[in-house]
């Protein structure tokens, strides 16, 4: 086991093989053709879901709607926003980033710092693993915030300092509320 663990990857190397590889995928046209979400693992192998319902596209627009209303200036409310982790490249749902950390941590198409917010909005077919995952990434990359939407709109705040912990708001945007559709 300590030999397998040896042999991955400093974290610096795998954010370069991690933008390498991504801007090989966003190249592919093939890939581009599909209705499919993509991440990929640490080795660069694909990931794929479905595409997320109707649901999960309004809980979406609706948290970066309210996120443009209640961030604070200078910084951008994005979607669908590649990540590079320790893990493979992650695409949060929606993301806050300030401006000045959008300039140093875009490498090609893809962020290898994470945001300060990023949030992962649940579908039927995720699983708890899965988000819990995704949270600790997220925060090993540099994530001040992650939050999480349930499937009835209900939002959990994690901070950096609680990672495990869900909060009743958000530090960066205090006026988040806890409820959106």
């Amino acid at each position: 086991m300590t030999e397998a663990i040896a042999l991955l990857p400093a974290i610096g190397d795998q954010h370069a093989f991690n933008v390498a590889r991504w801007d090989e995928l966003m190249a592919d046209p093939q890939l581009a053709a599909l209705d499919y979400r993509i991440e990929t693992d640490r080795f660069g192998q694909i990931l794929m879901a479905p595409p997320p319902g109707l649901d999960h596209s309004l809980s979406q627009g609706g948290i970066l709607d309210l996120l443009r209303q209640h961030a604070p200036p200078g910084g951008r409310c994005l979607p669908e926003c590649p990540v590079s982790t320790s893990a493979g490249v992650k695409a949060a749902d929606a993301v806050w980033i300030s401006e000045g950390r959008l300039v140093t941590a875009r490498k090609g198409s893809v962020l290898v710092t994470a945001p300060e917010i990023c949030i992962e909005v649940l579908s039927p077919s995720n699983h708890r693993d899965e988000i819990a995952e995704k949270k600790e990434l997220y925060f090993a990359a540099g994530a001040d915030e992650v939050w999480v939407c349930g499937l009835d709109g209900g939002m959990s705040f994690y901070r950096s300092a609680t990672p495990t912990h869900a909060e009743e708001s958000s530090l960066i945007c205090p006026g988040f509320p806890s409820w959106v559709r």
